[in-house]
């Protein structure tokens, strides 16, 4: 007796290493957190760099324009760290300017009228910080007040708090504190033509790109997920490198007595360190859990309300951190200071790639949205305009943002790479079989 035996077709699994996919575009930025925004906001930041760079005739890339944009925008950018954890969990933090206004005075008193020593002034400030986060967050976690709610209140009695202990005046900071938020890497013994320290900085930005590339390939095959191939992986650290020592060489040749800023400097520490935390962490997979089904987290074990307390403390200790570089830059506190950070912060996130609903968002792509809106402020004022088109344009911005994020949803296309990716699967993979809601990029 005969058997027949049905051929079956074959499976047309790609290896990592096998020509080129459309889908792979989506692993040049991350893969899961890769969204049409985030992908379309990068494109838009480097558009935004190069129409003012004609516009100006050469301005916006001198190197003295971005040593200005660095000092300036750097506390926004790391007002934006915090913020993204939190609109990650589905909270919003409107205190964050008036908190930065109340340790700022605090901080310059502490040294103006208590004698404070620089270094033990900051421990105060980050010590505040501690605190008014730990009450904000005791309100949100444990009591069940909606954050708005907590942080509104936060913003109105902070914002008083810092013209009672200011007396509504401006206090004068040392030179040796304005360090932190004027200073430079110094100059060293070199016989070179260019600060030889900021050059060091953007070697080792390269080296750390290169390793954290090997190490997340390493950690996907352990986890058996799917590995980008190696040319997506190359393409990647090359432009990264080279974007990263032409940066590195702007700045080391910039002004005499001019480098990289310190402020640049802290702020690049807290992207590294904050960037492992959320993506690299139990409390990283906790924060995008909670973020993404409340419910369904708790019920899997996750404490979510320690979650929400500590998120909600981190975004005033990180609020604490940008109002002494603030203060430190400005050489005094004031009254006026930390008016509108908030929006600024928020905008950034949304910009960035953040969900409104929560769960979705990253540390980078926050400063990708930072530095979209630092360049359009900084651009449109090399230009001439004024602060009532500046205010209109960031809010179009905005709320463009925004609308494609409702929009993608609308249609089902989270990603731009998903999009792709389903327009070419067919061709790609004619026998491969693709749940409903698997698209890439997401």
């Amino acid at each position: 007796m005969s058997t027949t035996t049905t051929p079956t077709p074959p499976t047309t699994t790609p290896s990592p290493e096998e020509g080129f996919r459309f889908r792979d575009i989506s692993k040049m930025m991350g893969g899961g957190q890769s969204t049409l925004r985030q992908f379309g906001i990068l494109g838009s930041l480097v558009v935004i760099i190069i129409i003012f760079q004609v516009w100006t005739g050469g301005l916006t890339l001198s190197p003295g324009n971005l040593i200005n944009v660095v000092n300036q925008y750097s506390y926004i950018l790391i007002l934006a760290i915090g913020m993204v954890m939190v609109i990650i969990m589905g909270h919003i933090d409107l205190s964050v300017g008036s908190v930065a206004a109340f340790v700022g005075i605090v901080v310059a008193k502490s040294m103006a009228d208590w004698h404070f020593p620089w270094w033990a002034a900051i421990l105060l400030g980050l010590a505040l910080g501690v605190l008014v986060g730990a009450w904000q967050g005791f309100w949100v976690a444990f009591v069940g007040v909606p954050a708005f709610i907590v942080t509104l209140a936060g913003m109105l009695f902070f914002r008083g708090a810092n013209q009672w202990v200011g007396q509504s005046t401006s206090v004068a900071v040392p030179a040796d504190f304005q360090y932190i938020g004027a200073g430079y890497l110094p100059e060293l013994p070199i016989p070179v033509p260019f600060n030889f320290l900021t050059m060091l900085l953007a070697v080792l930005a390269v080296v750390w790109v290169v390793v954290f590339e090997g190490f997340l390939r390493r950690s996907q095959r352990k986890a058996g997920t799917d590995v980008a191939p190696v040319w997506v992986s190359v393409v990647k650290v090359v432009i990264l490198s080279a974007l990263i020592l032409v940066a590195g060489w702007l700045f080391a040749t910039g002004r005499p007595g001019t480098s990289f800023p310190v402020s640049g400097v802290i702020l690049l520490v807290l992207v590294i360190v904050y960037t492992f935390v959320t993506r690299n962490t139990v409390f990283g997979r906790h924060l995008y859990a909670v973020g993404g089904n409340r419910q369904a987290a708790r019920l899997s074990g996750v404490k979510d309300r320690w979650t929400d307390f500590f998120v909600m403390m981190n975004m005033s200790v990180l609020a604490s951190v940008a109002a002494m570089i603030y203060v430190a830059r400005a050489t005094a506190s004031g009254p006026q200071d930390g008016n509108g950070w908030e929006l600024d912060a928020i905008a950034a996130v949304f910009i960035g790639g953040a969900a409104v609903s929560g769960g979705i968002g990253t540390v980078i792509g926050s400063i990708i949205g930072g530095l979209v809106m630092a360049f359009l402020n900084n651009g449109m004022a090399l230009l001439g305009f004024g602060a009532d088109v500046v205010s209109m344009v960031k809010g179009l911005v905005l709320l463009l943002a925004v609308a494609v994020d409702v929009w993608n949803k609308q249609q089902g296309r989270p990603s731009l790479t998903g999009f792709i990716t389903r327009r070419f699967s067919r061709a790609e993979e004619p026998f491969a079989t693709t749940a409903p809601g698997t698209a890439s990029g997401k």
